[in-house]
């Protein structure tokens, strides 16, 4: 994630900042253009970016900005959509009848502009399945039973194309008693709404493509039953030994979810290494086991060609930030292993991802 900054005061932003909480100016994020900026109300109801070189570009605030104070994104002035680029992704959104809904459906929205930010860094096609039958939807549910669990009715999943995530994710009472209950080591909206589009971008990138002879040699036959592995997995557990062969315990259950996982790490990778770089951080690359922190001003991870140089910042980065989340009493912020049979995967997915057939 980028480093923004309010362009009347210098305040440091948010990406989720909504107001400077230093001058008050109203914020917005501009997707055409990647960033916060600081707005300015014109006469007729639109929106200036303060500093901008493109004067003549206007916009209005979100919908759901203006109708639930749900949205900081904006929508510039001859977009037809009310919506922004993220908003309009939605198929269903959550009963806003039930009270604590809006804040359940405010928590999740937060978290899928970090998605959609990470996938318009990337330059991946992200369209309303609305408007193309190959795009892109969620379905925001909630269970009918007052008890949340994984054979619920509303499951967490994928299917051409329409992402439903269960709100009840959203309560951080729920989604830790969830965690401990499925002895995960990780569970997070975000890491939910990227492992679900690596199910989707599997469909769209390597389903049928050139790369299903390097993806069966990597991650294995996907036309095994997925229905009979998933049970297995929950009867039975995960594979022995897979740590040696997966990025997580999930993983190992099938071909698809062992690609959606590590997608899903790829894109945590290359956002947590910009956040760090934003921030003029990075640990030096590894030299035998030697690490330092020094200061980086030119290293872009969502621009690299060489997955080589992402992982050799990245793994001493990741024992960095463990390190201190263990000195202020916290859990693991990186709780994984890399095994060579990971990174070769993690490489795969560079490949396809930076392949300019992904962005046609």
């Amino acid at each position: 994630m980028k480093l923004f900054s309010c362009q009347s005061c210098g305040q440091h932003l948010y990406f989720e900042n909504v107001a400077c909480t230093r001058c008050g100016h109203t914020l917005g994020f501009l997707p055409d253009r990647l960033e916060v900026a600081a707005l300015k109300a014109s006469w007729d109801g639109l929106w200036r970016a303060l500093g901008s070189r493109h004067d003549s570009h206007r916009y209005r605030m979100c919908a759901n900005s203006t109708h639930y104070e749900i949205c900081n994104w904006v929508v510039p002035e001859h977009d037809p959509d009310p919506l922004c680029p993220s908003c309009r992704l939605n198929n269903t959104i959550p009963d806003l009848g039930v009270p604590k809904n809006v804040t359940l459906w405010q928590r999740l929205e937060v978290e899928k502009r970090r998605l959609v930010y990470s996938l318009l860094r990337l330059g991946l096609p992200i369209q309303p399945k609305h408007e193309n039958p190959a795009g892109l939807a969620f379905d925001f549910l909630a269970d009918s039973e007052p008890a949340f669990n994984e054979t619920g009715k509303v499951l967490t999943g994928h299917a051409d194309g329409l992402i439903t995530i269960n709100i009840a994710e959203a309560d951080p009472a729920t989604r830790e008693r969830m965690r401990q209950d499925m002895a995960e080591p990780y569970r997070t909206i975000l890491g939910h709404f990227r492992h679900e589009s690596g199910h989707y971008y599997w469909d769209r990138l390597v389903r049928g493509s050139q790369w299903m002879d390097e993806f069966h040699r990597l991650f294995g036959d996907e036309t095994l039953d997925y229905g009979q592995a998933l049970e297995r997995h929950h009867t039975e557990g995960a594979l022995a030994g897979w740590p040696e062969q997966y990025i997580s315990a999930y993983a190992s259950s099938h071909p698809w979810e062992d690609w959606a996982e590590t997608w899903a790490h790829y894109l945590h990778i290359v956002d947590t290494m910009e956040t760090a770089q934003q921030f003029g951080i990075r640990v030096q690359a590894r030299v035998g086991d030697r690490a330092e922190l020094r200061a980086v001003h030119s290293f872009d991870p969502y621009a690299q060609g060489d997955f080589q140089a992402i992982l050799n910042h990245w793994l001493p980065l990741a024992f960095a930030m463990n390190s201190l989340n263990r000195s202020m009493g916290h859990e693991d912020a990186y709780p994984f292993v890399l095994a060579p049979p990971v990174i070769e995967k993690l490489r795969l997915v560079h490949r396809i991802v930076k392949d300019p057939r992904a962005t046609a």
